[in-house]
Order: C-alpha cells, then structure tokens, then sequence
C-alpha cells in the first residue's frame, strides 16, 4: 500500500481535486491520542439521541482539514449513520424518530432499509482526517468528487454505485469494494454538498490500484481532448 503522504499527493495531482482525500480508521478498542473530537454533546431528544453533530457524514466534512478521533456515542444523533457504521443494529434504531420520519414521508421503505451496508464489526471508536496525515492504520479513504472526477475513477478502476443513505459507501468500502454515491438529501443537506459533487470511497488497501489506473486515464483523456480540439478546427 502506497504511503498515506504520497497517496494524497497523487490523487489531488491526477483527478485535480479541492478538498483533501479523507482517511477513516475503524479502531477495534480506543487510541490513547488527545485529538478526540470534543465539541459538546446536544442534549438528547425526545427519542434519547444525542450526539456532538448531526450526523457521521458531518464529521467527513470536517477531516478535509483536521484529524480527530470519535467516540462511538458521539454519532448518536443519526440513527442511519450509526446503522452504516456499525454502532447499532436494525433493531437498535427501528424505534428513533429520525427513523420513523424517513418511511413516514416515503423517503426510504422498510424493504429498501433492509438492503442498506453496514459495517460488519462493532468499531471502539473511529477515526477522520486528511489522507496524508494518516499512519496507514486507516481503512477507507473518502474522496469528494466532481462528475469529472468520477468519470476519471469510474475509467481507472470498477466502481458500484449505491444508493441512499450516502454514508453506506463506507461500509462497502471497508468489505473491499470501491464504492460511489450520487449522495442522498439528507447527507447533502447537512454537509452542503453541491448540486456538482458525489462522494467516492475506496479500500485502504486499493488505493494503489486506484492511482495507477488513473495515471493511464490522465494521459489518454489528455490526448483524447487533444484529438477533439484539433477535430473541432474542422467546423470552424
């Protein structure tokens, strides 16, 4: 697996990227480290969720910049998130609110929930920050992408494509598989994608993979952009 430095620096050179590749790291017990993130906790809904964000995904927001470790009960505001990344089980959350609200409206089905990815261990805590201050412990790395970009990683590598929730492109990831989203309302919402930007994630141990493809699809598109200018010239 190439170096977590050397990574980010590609894959920002390759696909031109402007927000930092993210690291994830799924600790089986606690780091002793001092960058746990500690902004507050809210106090607890009607339904006793309580979290220090909204939701997971706001926390892929924040690890374009900074690196941070979370607790487990820091992700409890989101009841799908914890489901995605293996805090709580189907039945843990089929009585939150924020759950009920989702079918209620018609935004997800119980049949169509039931195929949503989830992380296949119980992680102690789990960590996020830029890919090139990682210590290549971290399983997963988030790339934020245009469509121009993901046409790039589409090229170099095979791509699944989920649908909602976004945040189950993670545990996708952490099985092996290089997975995308178009994004979903409610992550969108809450982390200010734009109407130009999908979420790609890819294995740890892919990363590699991913970066030589795409230096084979940079030169060939280059040329194919080449050929198309000079063609242009044709039709005045």
């Amino acid at each position: 697996m190439p170096e977590p430095h050397s990574s980010h620096t590609a894959l920002v050179d390759l696909l031109g990227l402007t927000l930092a590749p993210v690291a994830i790291t799924f600790h089986e017990a606690a780091p002793d480290v001092a960058s746990w993130f500690d902004e507050p906790m809210t106090e607890p809904a009607e339904d006793g969720r309580s979290g220090r964000v909204a939701a997971s995904c706001v926390f892929w927001d924040r690890a374009h910049s900074t690196s941070f470790v979370t607790a487990v009960a820091d992700h409890g505001n989101c009841s799908v998130g914890r489901f995605t990344h293996g805090i709580a089980t189907a039945q843990d959350i089929l009585d939150k609110t924020d759950v009920a609200t989702l079918l209620d409206v018609g935004w997800v089905t119980t049949e169509a929930f039931g195929g949503v990815a989830s992380l296949d261990r119980t992680p102690a805590a789990i960590g996020y920050g830029p890919l090139e201050e990682s210590d290549g412990s971290h399983d997963v790395v988030l790339l934020r992408v245009s469509p121009t970009q993901m046409m790039k990683i589409g090229d170099a590598i095979d791509v699944e494509f989920s649908g909602k929730p976004q945040c189950q492109i993670i545990p996708r990831a952490a099985e092996g598989t290089v997975a995308a989203s178009m994004g979903c309302a409610l992550s969108r919402s809450r982390i200010g994608m734009g109407d130009d930007e999908l979420t790609c994630a890819v294995p740890a141990g892919r990363v590699g993979e991913l970066i030589e493809g795409l230096r084979a699809v940079v030169e060939a598109d280059a040329a194919v952009v080449g050929y198309a200018v000079a063609d242009a010239a044709r039709f005045g």
